[in-house]
């Protein structure tokens, strides 16, 4: 009897580890992945962006929709044309604020557009 009971702890203890380890390893990959965005956000590119393309964009799809327009988002290697697109406001009265890139530390850095 004490053989199963020292058996069964022994089983008990390992699944304990094994969730204590996925735990540790969920938590690693949502830091890592924190540090990733936050290194995204901050990242210089030194080749200026080339001019906006002019879109032509049809009529409104439905009332008060708001054209986004498209930008040159950096790729790590080269700028690649973002098309815009008709968005609905996320609120009465919101205002669309264009991304736009920004002369920092000796290049150039993206400000994402947002809602205000």
């Amino acid at each position: 009897m004490r053989a199963l009971l020292e058996s069964t702890d022994e089983i008990e203890r390992g699944e304990a580890m094994k969730k204590f380890a996925l735990a540790v390893i969920c938590f690693a990959g949502l830091t890592s992945g924190l540090a990733i965005n936050s290194a995204q956000a901050q990242v210089v590119i030194r080749v200026a962006p080339p001019a906006p393309i002019v879109e032509h964009y049809g009529p409104r799809p439905h009332p008060g929709y708001v054209w986004v327009g498209g930008y040159h988002r950096w790729d790590g290697g080269r700028y690649v044309w973002t098309p815009g697109y008709w968005a609905a406001p996320p609120r009465p009265h919101a205002v669309w604020i264009p991304g736009r890139y920004e002369h920092r530390r000796g290049g150039y850095v993206f400000i994402e557009g947002h809602w205000r």
